[in-house]
């Protein structure tokens, strides 16, 4: 009895172990990668101006973005305020994923673009796309400086150098408070 009981184990192990093989080497695998829409990752229920999809330039006075902005966004974004260097919370992380203008939800950089420039401040070398972020010269400080502002919603978020590194030579050096982040999925 015992012989006819491991005889039935073997065949049954066989069976599943044939059955289990087949299935995995026959599996159709879909060649066509499909696209995800976007949407919102980051919630701001009290800004109804936030939107990481939405790319439409906004027209909104400071006074509504005092109302929808936390207190430290407003004063780097509409008063062109800058955080203390070595303080932000993204100066020094290189966690792969996207950054968005934490005022408006525009896409402003990946990842790839991040460097270390010892600077203090969150450093890229390139901008997502041509309009994600736009210039203005300023000439606060006593200095002349290209001050880079959100191509979505003009907000403050810090200033380009010709200091970067390869391929563009570019730094743009921005304020960790005026940045949101969403970090890649796997």
């Amino acid at each position: 009895m015992k012989t006819k009981n491991q005889f039935v184990s073997v065949l049954f192990l066989t069976s599943l172990f044939m059955f289990t093989a087949c299935a995995q080497t026959t599996k159709k695998q879909d060649p066509i990668k499909k696209t995800v829409t976007m949407k919102n990752t980051i919630e701001k229920p009290e800004n109804p101006y936030y939107s990481n999809t939405d790319t439409a330039k906004l027209k909104v006075s400071n006074t509504e973005w005092k109302k929808v902005l936390p207190e430290d966004v407003y004063e780097v974004t509409r008063n062109a305020d800058t955080e203390r260097p070595f303080t932000g919370k993204f100066w020094n992380t290189d966690d792969k994923g996207t950054y968005y203008c934490a005022a408006c939800g525009n896409k402003l950089f990946r990842s790839g673009a991040k460097f270390s420039s010892t600077c203090g401040w969150p450093s890229f070398f390139e901008q997502d796309n041509k309009n994600s972020v736009v210039y203005k010269t300023d000439n606060s400080l006593g200095m002349e400086r290209t001050e880079a502002l959100c191509g979505r919603c003009d907000g403050h978020l810090g200033h380009l150098f010709d200091d970067g590194p390869e391929p563009t030579k570019k730094r743009y050096c921005m304020n960790s408070i005026a940045l949101d982040f969403i970090p890649d999925t796997k």
